[in-house]
C-alpha cells in the first residue's frame, strides 16, 4: 500500500472544489442545494445539502468513471490489496448480489453455507443459480451456528464437480471464521470463483492479529460493508474484485442493479472513509479489540453471562474468531438475548446491534469510548440484579437444517397460493421468513415448511424479534406452492 498516495481524497476534494464554484444548478436534485426545500437544510445543514449533486463532468459518474471516482477506486484497491474496487452506493446487498451474479448463470451451481444473508439467496433468484447447501455446524450451548468446515466443504465440491463457486461467510455477524485461505485454495484447484461475503469484516484488512481477509487469502471477490465497521456512511460499501476477474463484465454486472443516480454523500464517505483505515486504522482498530476485550472480560464478571472469544477456536469449525465482536450469551440468566437488548434499550437508552433468542451483541468500531462500555457493563449488571429469571430450555440453535426441494427462483416465481401459517406443514415456501438483523432466512424460497421450523418462527415472535419477508405483515400466513 502506498501510503503517501492514500493521503489523497479525489472526490471529496472534487466536491470540495465545486462547492466553492457557486455554480447555479439547472440540473436535478430538484431543491438545487436546498433552496427548495428549507427544512431539508433545517435538518442536515447547508454543507451536507450543498454537496447532494448530480453527476456531472468535474465529479465524474460512478456507473463509468474515468476521473476522480476512477481514482478514488484505484485508491481503495490498493488500501484493501485487491487489483480493483467496485464503490457501491446499493449496500452490500447489490455487492453480494454482483458476485454471485458475476459468477453464475441460469442453472450453474454455487456451493455455500445455508446460513447466507437473505441478499445472497435473492440473488439466486435474479439468476437461476442452484445452491448446493452446506449446513454449519451449531453451537447448541451458545445457540449459534459455525463456519464451514473444510471437509464439508471438500465433500461438496466431490459431489458437484461442476459448481462455478463457492460463496463464504468471512466472519459471521457472531465473529466465526471458516478457514478461508483452505477454501479459497480448495476453489482454485477445483476451477471454482472463490466469493466472500466480508460484511463484517471490513476491519480485517487494517487490525494486527485478526483474522484473514478474504483479498489476502486470493479470493476471487470479496464484498464489504464499509459503513459497518469502517467507518463510512450508511449504505456505502466496496466490491473488491481479484486479478483473474474480467472487471469490464464484473462493472456490467455491478450496473445491473446500482443506482444511475448515485449518492456524491455516500461517495465521498467511502473515500474519506478508505483514507482513514488506510493511514489510521491500524492503530484504531488495536484500540477496537482491546476495547472488545476489556468489555468481554468486564461482562464476564458480572456472572450469568457469557461474551465469548477466541477460546471458542476448534480449528475447524470455528477455524478463527473476530475478536472485535462482543456477543455476549444470556441464557443463564433466564433472558433471551432480544429481551435483554430491549431491556437495555428502554430503560438504559443503549442500543445495541441486535439479540436473538440465546445472545445480544454490541457492535464496538472506531467510534467508541471506553466509558460507553463500562455503562454497558453496569447496565448487564443491573439487568442481571433487577430482572434475571431461573435459567430455562431456549431452541437449542439459530439454525434449522432445511429440506430443499425447488431452486429459489423455481419457487419464487411458481403458481402458489397464501395460507394461514398454522396450515403450512409440509408445504413448500415461496418466499423468506427471517429475523433481522441479521437476515439469515429461516425460511427461503423452495424449502419445506416443518413444525420445528414454525415453532422457531412462532418462539421469535412471542419474543419480539423483528421479523420480516413475507407477505404477510403479521406473519400469519404464508406463501406456498400450489
Amino acid at each position: 500500500m502506498d501510503l503517501e498516495r492514500q493521503k489523497k481524497a479525489p472526490v471529496y476534494s472534487a466536491l470540495e472544489r465545486f462547492r466553492r464554484q457557486r455554480v447555479v444548478p439547472f440540473d436535478v436534485p430538484g431543491h438545487k442545494r436546498g433552496r427548495g426545500n428549507p427544512e431539508l437544510i433545517d435538518f442536515l445543514g447547508d454543507r451536507c445539502v450543498g454537496i447532494d449533486v448530480n453527476s456531472m463532468k468535474p465529479l465524474d459518474n460512478l456507473c463509468h468513471p474515468v476521473s476522480v471516482i476512477k481514482e478514488a477506486e484505484e485508491l481503495t484497491a490498493d488500501a484493501f490489496g485487491a487489483a480493483h474496487a467496485f464503490l457501491m452506493v446499493n449496500g452490500t446487498t447489490s455487492a453480494v448480489q454482483a458476485m454471485v451474479l458475476s459468477a453464475c448463470g441460469r442453472g450453474d451451481k454455487i456451493i455455500m453455507p445455508r446460513n447466507v444473508h437473505k441478499s445472497a439467496i435473492n440473488a439466486l433468484i435474479l439468476c437461476g443459480a442452484v445452491p448446493v447447501y452446506i449446513d454449519p455446524k451449531v453451537d447448541t450451548k451458545l445457540g449459534i451456528p459455525l463456519g464451514m468446515e473444510i471437509e464439508d466443504v471438500r465433500e461438496a465440491v466431490k459431489q458437484n464437480p461442476d459448481a462455478k463457486a463457492i460463496l463464504v461467510n468471512n466472519p459471521s455477524y457472531y465473529g466465526i471464521c471458516s478457514n478461508l485461505k483452505a477454501i479459497v485454495d480448495l476453489a482454485h484447484e477445483n476451477g471454482m470463483l472463490a466469493l466472500v461475503d466480508e460484511a463484517h469484516g471490513t476491519h480485517l484488512y487494517f487490525g494486527p492479529n485478526l483474522p484473514l481477509a478474504g483479498m489476502h487469502a486470493g479470493a476471487d471477490m470479496a464484498a464489504i460493508s464499509m459503513h459497518k465497521s469502517g467507518g463510512s456512511l450508511t449504505q456505502s460499501s466496496i466490491l473488491l474484485v481479484g486479478p483473474e476477474m474480467n472487471v469490464g463484465y464484473v462493472s456490467r454486472i455491478v450496473n445491473l442493479t446500482q443506482t444511475t443516480s448515485a449518492s456524491y454523500l455516500l461517495i465521498a464517505s467511502l473515500d474519506l472513509s478508505r483514507r482513514n483505515l488506510a493511514l489510521r486504522g491500524r492503530d484504531s482498530f488495536a484500540k477496537v479489540t482491546t476495547m472488545a476485550k476489556y468489555a468481554r472480560e468486564e461482562i464476564n464478571e458480572i456472572g450469568g453471562y457469557y461474551a465469548y472469544g477466541h477460546e471458542l477456536i476448534n480449528g475447524k469449525s470455528i477455524y478463527d474468531f473476530d475478536e472485535t465482536k462482543l456477543v455476549v450469551n444470556t441464557r443463564s440468566i433466564g433472558l433471551t438475548g432480544i429481551e435483554v437488548y430491549d431491556l437495555l434499550r428502554d430503560e438504559y437508552d443503549i442500543q445495541m446491534e441486535f439479540g436473538d433468542l440465546s445472545n445480544v451483541m454490541a457492535y464496538i468500531s472506531i467510534g467508541d469510548r471506553i466509558q460507553d462500555i463500562e455503562r454497558l457493563a453496569g447496565a448487564l449488571a443491573d439487568i442481571r440484579r433487577l430482572y434475571s429469571k431461573p435459567e430455562y430450555s431456549f431452541f437449542s440453535a439459530e439454525y434449522i437444517t432445511p429440506i430443499v426441494k425447488a431452486t429459489p427462483q423455481e419457487a419464487f416465481y411458481a403458481e402458489k397460493e397464501s395460507l394461514p401459517i398454522d396450515q403450512t406443514v409440509g408445504r413448500i415456501c415461496a418466499e423468506s421468513v427471517m429475523c433481522y438483523p441479521p437476515g439469515i432466512p429461516i425460511l427461503a424460497p423452495g424449502e419445506v415448511i416443518t413444525r420445528d421450523i414454525l415453532d422457531y418462527i412462532e418462539t421469535a415472535k412471542e419474543k419480539g424479534c423483528s421479523m420480516q419477508g413475507p407477505e404477510s405483515e403479521d406473519i400469519s400466513e404464508l406463501v406456498v406452492l400450489v
